[in-house]
């Protein structure tokens, strides 16, 4: 396709984010300390009761368990880090579109679902030196998911693979508030627990109304 094809399609501008124009992402953090079910909710679950000789043990399943839950529907329970990388060919159009990969929402919809930390790319002195954009010459674009740039300065490397770089940072989304939500997180730690290798002698059938039913309306919500 010519450079005047993608101007008017504009498939890397800010009026569309098809095709997804990122070239990698990279998870820079995330919470593995912090229980999203209570100790309280996970003893009760398994029978435990007046059991403190696992807590530890159980402490570990309840963080699996989080994570697993926001893998599966790409929603972060709590915040989660992210540095994402785009290629020259992002700057076709103008205002300048940077599609993120992993957003969040918030209560408020006057309030972003995410925080950006920064927007860089690697200049085209050898070897290479970063530079980070000044936060007004951007803004999250909360209904695209994505990012907005007003303009780049010319001298971006154009022999690196991807030398735009934007790093952000995930709300606590609060559908992970929700009961159902919680509920599969419950069924999911048991599982955990009742079945402590990667093999069983015995055929394993999902219940009715398991975690993933209880989870797959919730997909389409946490983009």
């Amino acid at each position: 396709m010519s450079v005047d094809n993608y101007q008017y399609a504009a498939p890397f501008g800010a009026q569309t984010r098809n095709p997804f124009n990122y070239a990698k992402v990279e998870q820079i953090g995330r919470d593995n300390t912090t229980l999203w079910l209570t100790l309280d909710e996970m003893t009760n679950q398994l029978n435990l009761f007046d059991d403190t000789s696992q807590d530890g043990y159980i402490s570990s399943l309840g963080l699996a368990t989080r994570q697993a839950i926001e893998d599966y529907l790409g929603m972060s329970i709590l915040p989660v880090s992210y540095r994402v990388w785009y290629g020259s060919e992002s700057l076709v159009a103008s205002p300048i579109s940077l599609d993120l990969p992993e957003v969040s929402q918030n209560t408020n919809a006057a309030q972003p679902g995410l925080s950006i930390t920064s927007v860089g790319f690697w200049n085209d002195a050898f070897p290479p030196v970063f530079q980070t954009i000044t936060n007004t010459n951007y803004f999250y674009d909360a209904s695209g998911n994505k990012v907005v740039v007003n303009n780049l300065p010319t001298n971006i490397n154009t022999v690196m693979t991807a030398p735009i770089i934007v790093e952000y940072t995930t709300v606590a989304n609060p559908l992970s508030a929700y009961p159902v939500i919680k509920q599969a997180g419950l069924l999911l730690l048991t599982h955990l627990y009742n079945n402590r290798a990667n093999a069983t002698e015995t055929k394993l059938k999902d219940i009715p109304f398991g975690v993933t039913t209880l989870l797959r309306p919730y997909k389409p919500l946490v983009m």
